[in-house]
């Protein structure tokens, strides 16, 4: 299968993500299996207490994440994949970051989707500002 018989969807938004709505765009009757997965906001980080945080991105933070997206799309053993990243204030429980892909079998859906969302979190150029319950802050990943 070449990227042009695969379906691609990314985006980074400030509206909340519907994981739902990311199955349904790999949604193909060729398909067995659909992983998907949700990044979600946790109350601690390192042994200290996350209340809030705050994701920025770079101009370019949307061409990178369907640059993975596809890159993971011409994979022939993938069907679709569909992708987002929140940026903007979120708080613990949020949604942050959704990806789901549909392959034939779930060995490649599995591996498939462990791939896309590990090179999200590689190269996507999103910085996360974690605030903690001392009134302290952090900035992550940034350069």
């Amino acid at each position: 299968m070449t990227i042009e018989e695969s379906t691609v969807f990314g985006t980074v938004t400030e509206e909340p993500l519907d994981l739902a709505a990311h199955e349904a765009a790999v949604a193909d009757r060729r398909a067995g299996a659909v992983v998907s997965f949700r990044g979600v906001v946790r109350d601690h980080d390192h042994g200290r207490t996350v209340t809030s945080l705050e994701y920025e991105g770079h101009p370019n933070a949307a061409a990178v994440l369907l640059e993975v997206a596809a890159e993971v799309a011409a994979d022939p053993d993938v069907y679709a994949v569909a992708v987002s990243h929140r940026v903007g204030p979120l708080g613990v429980g949020d949604v942050a970051l959704v990806a789901a892909v549909s392959t034939a079998h779930r060995a490649a859906a599995f591996a498939a989707c462990a791939r896309l969302v590990d090179e999200v979190k590689a190269r996507l150029p999103i910085w996360k500002r974690q605030v903690f319950d001392d009134g302290t802050e952090e900035w992550v990943n940034c350069p």
